[in-house]
């Protein structure tokens, strides 16, 4: 079962207030009668396939990143599926340093404007620019792969270069390519990584970026065991007519949709690849 997990914090956003409020706006969408609980994929959601795990009681500073790292254990040790709605990018650390404790050989694929690998960010190590430098120089995950990045700068090549981080720009994106992996993958789903025409309602908008259609036909032929995820960044304060409201919980059901096949899973490529 997939557990819904509301996580109302954005204390360590850098530019604008506004994440938090977001997970009840995507959880309401979710469940909507306006659309159905199904995925493009085919699949129809029963109706007990969901858990609303409720909201991560909020603090602050590093309380709050163990109380996010907490939640979302006991989640794990319920054998349910965490799909986390954030909050800003920040509250994807303490969820991953959850997953690690089960799942030993991780794989992350983030979807994003940005790399987030920043050592610091004025002068705050925990930073939503930060989350994937600490989960990296932790040894958290195997591996990290980031599709969508338009923001590279010098020191996050470096960081890159570092911990041995595959970017895919998104300059150098093709619509052919297919992800595939082998082992237990993590998503991330930054909101930003697609072109703010789409997705208006994120704190940092970056011209450039995918369009729905690209995003859904991606997560559809995406080849992974999908262990969990999060859906991050949505800003309802810069949001137009719920546009990404709604496209969060669009994307929530098509996420669900490849954790729920993850018991079918059979593993066809060990990398990321790129087929017609």
């Amino acid at each position: 079962m997939i557990a819904i997990a509301g996580i109302p914090w954005d204390e360590h956003s850098s530019f604008m207030r506004g994440p938090s409020e977001a997970p009840p706006l995507i959880r309401a969408a979710l469940f909507s009668q306006a659309s159905g609980l199904r995925s493009e994929s085919g699949i129809d959601f029963p109706p007990d396939l969901f858990v609303d795990a409720g909201d991560v009681p909020v603090l602050t500073g590093r309380a709050m990143l163990a109380a996010i790292e907490d939640f979302i254990a006991a989640l794990l040790d319920r054998d349910l599926s965490p799909l986390s709605l954030g909050g800003d990018h920040a509250v994807t650390y303490p969820i991953v340093k959850a997953f690690s404790r089960k799942y030993r050989d991780l794989t992350i694929l983030q979807f994003d404007a940005h790399a987030d690998l920043y050592d610091t960010f004025e002068g705050n190590r925990y930073s939503h620019a930060c989350p994937f430098a600490r989960i990296m120089e932790e040894g958290l995950v195997k591996r990290l792969v980031q599709v969508g990045v338009r923001t590279l700068n010098g020191h996050e090549q470096e960081q890159a270069n570092r911990f041995g981080v595959e970017i895919i720009e998104m300059k150098d994106w093709a619509q052919d390519r297919v992800l595939a992996f082998d082992g237990p993958v993590y998503l991330s789903f930054d909101l930003d990584v697609l072109d703010p025409a789409n997705a208006p309602g994120v704190s940092h908008q970056e011209p450039g970026g995918f369009t729905t259609r690209q995003v859904i036909n991606t997560l559809l032929a995406l080849e992974a065991d999908v262990v969990g995820a999060d859906i991050v960044e949505f800003n309802p304060r810069q949001d137009v007519g719920h546009l990404t409201e709604n496209l969060a919980a669009k994307l929530a059901k098509e996420i669900a949709a490849k954790m729920l096949v993850r018991a079918n899973f059979s593993p066809a490529h060990g990398r990321v690849s790129s087929s017609r």
